[in-house]
């Protein structure tokens, strides 16, 4: 009764947990990455506060106004501020020249445009780990599934030697070789469980979510990574157009140009105009009168800014050309390492796992019969899934290949 009662909490437990594991496409994978990842969701403030400086310097400075009162009159006494007494009123507005609000404005722009080129180079970032994680999710999936057939397969077997040794039909030796292979095998699926586990607090960060993800792909997944459409020459044309970290790296080079206007033009003063009303300390009362000021431009000229302006424009467009270069050098790798990929997994029979799925059923059965010996039985066993795990990271590598290309290129090549 126990028995059949702890059975039953084992199947709830994992019907619970089937239930509670999210299981994703690539697509599904991308739409919650884009709504629910927490640095991405971080880095769209960084527009919002580039947005808010942009609508801040806009803004014209604040007139400002002043009032000067009689604090004493030996005639009259303290605070002499009536109708005969002494209070003077001034108004004033700095108004700024040669365009600096307007040159302000450019370089806040050209800031914002920045930041939301820096946010698109994070979500090209996050994404290529997604996806890379998300594909040898699934295909560290598929090698586990091997080792729980085998390791099944093999438990049966060694219980049959096991009673096979203990009606003293077969010697001792065969039964812990049997043990020691399933030994072996349990350790390489725990092992194999060790980067499954690594990948599911990875995906889990990047989903943000505390459900187990579970990598769902079908054969379209897979057959959509092709190349035959694409040349070299327009890979490299595409990240040219669309890298957003090249795109971060022109828009600093813009932002020196115009950094350096701004110097120029704050180099020229501004002027401070204003109006003044003292009703009885000047040479008549009740006076009103008009000024303006100005800063003469005779020791700072603003030198030392323009000057530092001017490097900064050879300083990021060099580093502009540097990244150009870098672009067309990623580009050039990535497609010769989708060549190399391919090559390699053409080469590989389209029946292979079919075949040696069906030889290893003839090996356990040809084994069981003794028509082979144990050590041939080992020696395939072990052979077999050497053979199945390096396929199917043949297969996830090559998927990793083809979207670093997409990450190279700044673009999603293979919908």
């Amino acid at each position: 009764m126990r028995t059949y009662i702890f059975g039953l909490l084992i199947c709830f437990s994992t019907a619970l947990h089937a239930q509670d594991t999210l299981r994703v496409t690539t697509r599904q994978a991308d739409s919650l990455f884009l709504r629910n990842n927490l640095e991405v969701l971080a880095e769209k403030y960084q527009i919002d506060i580039a947005k808010s400086i942009e609508i801040q310097d806009k803004l014209w400075n604040n007139p400002t106004f002043g009032v000067e009162i009689s604090a004493y009159n030996p005639s009259r006494g303290a605070l002499d501020v009536g109708r005969n007494g002494q209070k003077a009123f001034n108004i004033q507005q700095m108004i700024t020249r040669a365009g600096k609000r307007n040159k302000q404005e450019a370089l806040d722009v050209e800031s914002t445009r920045k930041s939301e080129y820096q946010f698109f180079d994070l979500i090209r970032t996050l994404k290529f780990e997604l996806r890379q994680i998300f594909f040898e999710s699934y295909y560290l999936g598929q090698t586990v599934r091997l080792y729980d057939n085998q390791i099944n397969t093999l438990n049966t077997t060694v219980s049959a030697f096991q009673k096979e040794y203990d009606r003293k039909n077969i010697s001792l030796k065969e039964v812990v070789r049997l043990k020691a292979l399933l030994f072996e095998l349990t350790n390489e699926r725990a092992d194999i469980l060790f980067e499954l586990q690594e990948n599911q607090r990875d995906l889990r960060t990047l989903l943000n979510t505390e459900r187990p993800v579970k990598s769902i792909v079908d054969s379209t997944d897979i057959q959509r990574y092709q190349l035959a459409k694409y040349t070299p020459a327009d890979l490299k044309q595409k990240a040219l157009e669309s890298r957003a970290d090249l795109k971060v790296a022109q828009s600093a080079s813009k932002q020196a140009e115009l950094n350096l206007t701004l110097q120029k033009a704050l180099a020229v003063p501004d002027i401070q105009v204003g109006a003044v009303y003292d009703q009885a300390s000047n040479y008549v009362n009740n006076y009103f009168g008009l000024n303006a000021s100005i800063a003469l431009p005779i020791f700072n000229r603003n030198q030392g800014n323009i000057s530092a302006a001017k490097s900064n424009i050879s300083y990021y467009k060099t580093a502009e050309s540097a990244k150009q270069n870098s672009v067309s050098n990623e580009v050039d790798a990535a497609v010769q390492k989708v060549g190399i990929a391919d090559k390699t997994y053409q080469s590989v029979e389209n029946q292979f796992t079919n075949q040696f799925q069906l030889l290893s059923d003839g090996m356990y059965e040809n084994f069981q019969k003794r028509n082979i010996t144990l050590l041939e039985f080992i020696d395939f066993i072990e052979t077999y899934n050497e053979s199945i795990k390096e396929y199917n990271r043949l297969q996830a590598d090559r998927i990793k290949v083809y979207e670093e290309l997409n990450f190279v290129v700044g673009e999603e090549l293979f919908n």
